[in-house]
């Protein structure tokens, strides 16, 4: 089974990673990075996803997407990635 892993940036203008499941949100595994900037690399995901139990799905990349709230405002990014629980486990 496969789930979307997404990075955004949370309210306080944070990078974080979260996994959503067939859970509620509130139980979602996440992740906060602590920073704003620089975008966290391929590499920090691949370990973040790693420790909340998640590999990259196979043929799986990252895909980017601009969310602009408003003409004037801050552009928001989110990237997504398919991905699965480490060992197959569902």
């Amino acid at each position: 089974m496969t789930y979307g892993a997404r990075l955004s940036n949370s309210f306080q203008g944070e990078w974080e990673l979260y996994v959503i499941t067939d859970r509620i949100s509130l139980e979602w595994p996440e992740h906060s990075f602590g920073r704003s900037g620089p975008v966290p690399t391929v590499q920090e995901r691949v370990d973040v996803l790693a420790r909340l139990g998640f590999v990259l799905a196979d043929g799986a990349g990252w895909e980017w997407q601009e969310c602009p709230t408003g003409v004037m405002d801050r552009v928001e990014l989110l990237a997504s990635v398919d991905v699965q629980r480490k060992g197959g486990a569902s």
